[in-house]
């Protein structure tokens, strides 16, 4: 019975997602945002709704939202809370909101997939599988209210409950959604270091990376995602203004990054049904603005070991919700100021590239900090992300072969040959193969047929080796220096047995020829 003692009959069943709503008995499904669903559910009793759940992403959320919407026809109100500063920045329920305003018609989605467009000027998507007869019959049959605070949407609710009970909207409708199964080629587990110029081009390699030998794991939630543990990823050139490519295949755009960045810089008020914010921890959380202090600490001590800033809490232990981004670290070395982030958890499709744009800017906030304080006018360094679960949930695997088909062999194809760890002279002296390693070029560098730059005078000499098995020469210089990129050793490889069979021939070697 409802508070009214009026008897209902329902029962809500989803079939996705299933672990990540409360469930109630009446017909009201309560769509929270980014507030978390048990600050509704603790004023209302079972009876009087059909089920809370939240709402992050409009691309992703929508669509299986929908299709649990089609599963129990027996809802017929909806109640949205889109009310806070995080709902406006993510626009999942404005976007859900115009689903129902507007309609939807066929289109593509953000990686070119046919599919159903919301008319919204937020991205959002249902898979064509889902017939547009029953999704118009959905929008026809459920009254919904917008709110824009707790309050409201529970007395939205209870006024909902106080309606006449009304006949479901028909049967049960269940479109499967198309599966994906990942090939999974071998590689190492832990540890992974991908470099990048830009955001842009270093999330497609990432992408990549996990999607060919990440393993699949159960989520602690519903479904599973595909992990690399410890994958550190270095972006050396990002401008200023952020890179956006034409088009743009990242998940999110410049409007949506100004909201976000925000709550990276800025501090927040605490409000009921959000936990935090980035920006709150690092402002406010522990009664310091470690922002500040770690401004005043390079400016004391401008090549200080111990620019840290924490976010994370020993109680989230216990609450539980804890930040995905844990610590923070800045270093100045050479004028340069570079910043080490280290997140728990990342789902690396959806938040990595905001992340690393949010981290960015707080990276440029700091340097610009500095040189207005003090004398101080450092260069900007490096942004090192370590994400020691980087993971891609499964109901975006489709859309991450999609990316890689379309754009990783372009990226691929514009790598640098400039290698750090140096350059090297392959010659012949009668019997033997010398090989000189030299410090990397610097200044104007000459790229030879292969791709390799080489000067024969392009820097310091730092060592020799000289043998007549090029396997042996190349398990000597690669055990000297284990970091050379691993197409330089293939090339290596190659040259060495150029040069041996040319021994052995009785021709003259010149490398690359």
């Amino acid at each position: 019975m409802t508070a009214t003692g009026k008897a209902t009959q329902f029962e809500y069943k989803a079939l996705h997602k299933p672990n990540q709503l409360i469930y109630g008995l009446g017909q009201t499904a309560v769509i929270t945002g980014w507030t978390v669903k048990q600050a509704i559910a603790k004023h209302l009793q079972p009876e009087e709704y059909a089920v809370i759940g939240q709402l992050y992403s409009p691309t992703r959320g929508i669509n299986l939202l929908i299709r649990n919407l089609l599963y129990n026809p027996h809802v017929r109100y909806l109640v949205v809370l889109n009310a806070t500063k995080e709902d406006n920045n993510a626009g999942a329920c404005q976007c859900l909101l115009d689903f129902f305003r507007n309609g939807f018609e066929e289109g593509v989605c953000d990686t070119g997939l046919r599919c159903w467009v919301i008319r919204s000027p937020i991205p959002g998507y249902i898979d064509l599988e889902v017939k547009a007869s029953a999704i118009d019959a959905l929008r026809e049959s459920i009254k919904y209210q917008e709110t824009k605070s707790i309050s409201e949407a529970v007395r939205q609710v209870l006024s909902y409950a106080q309606e006449k009970a009304l006949a479901a909207r028909g049967l049960r409708l269940d479109f499967p959604m198309p599966t994906v199964k990942p090939t999974i080629l071998p590689g190492p587990r832990y540890g992974h270091r991908i470099e990048g110029k830009t955001i842009a081009e270093t999330w497609v390699k990432i992408i990549h990376r996990i999607k060919t030998t990440g393993t699949i794991r159960p989520t602690g939630y519903d479904g599973q995602w595909q992990e690399l543990i410890d994958l550190m990823a270095i972006i050396t050139d990002e401008p200023a203004n952020f890179y956006f490519p034409e088009p743009n295949y990242l998940p999110i755009d410049r409007p949506f990054l100004k909201e976000y960045v925000s709550q990276i810089l800025d501090d927040a008020s605490s409000r009921e049904g959000l936990k935090y914010t980035y920006g709150q921890r690092l402002r406010s959380w522990f009664d310091r603005d470690q922002i500040d202090q770690v401004i005043q600490k390079l400016i004391g001590e401008i090549d200080a070991a111990s620019a840290v800033m924490n976010l994370w809490d020993v109680k989230d232990h216990e609450k539980g919700g804890s930040p995905c981004l844990n610590h923070i670290w800045l270093r100045v070395v050479d004028n340069e100021l570079s910043l080490t982030a280290t997140l728990r958890s990342n789902d690396m499709f959806a938040a990595w590239p905001a992340n690393a744009m949010g981290l960015r800017a707080l990276q440029q906030h700091i340097r610009d900090e500095i040189a207005g304080r003090s004398e101080y006018d450092l260069k900007m360094g490096p942004l090192i992300t370590i994400s020691q679960s980087a993971h891609i949930y499964d109901d975006t695997w489709d859309n991450a072969e999609r990316l890689i088909a379309n754009q990783y062999a372009a990226i691929f194809n514009q790598r640098s040959y400039y290698d750090p760890s140096g350059n090297f002279l392959i010659e012949v002296d009668g019997k033997e193969i010398v090989v000189t390693h030299t410090t990397p070029v610097s200044g104007e560098k000459i790229k030879s047929n292969s791709g390799e730059k080489i000067k024969s005078n392009s820097g310091e000499v730092i060592k020799s080796y000289r043998g007549k098995n090029p396997l042996n020469l190349l398990r000597e210089i690669c055990a000297t220096s284990p970091a050379i990129q691993p197409e330089h050793t293939g090339y290596l490889g190659i040259e060495l047995q150029k040069a041996s069979n040319s021994i052995k021939n009785g021709k003259a070697y010149i490398q690359d020829q």
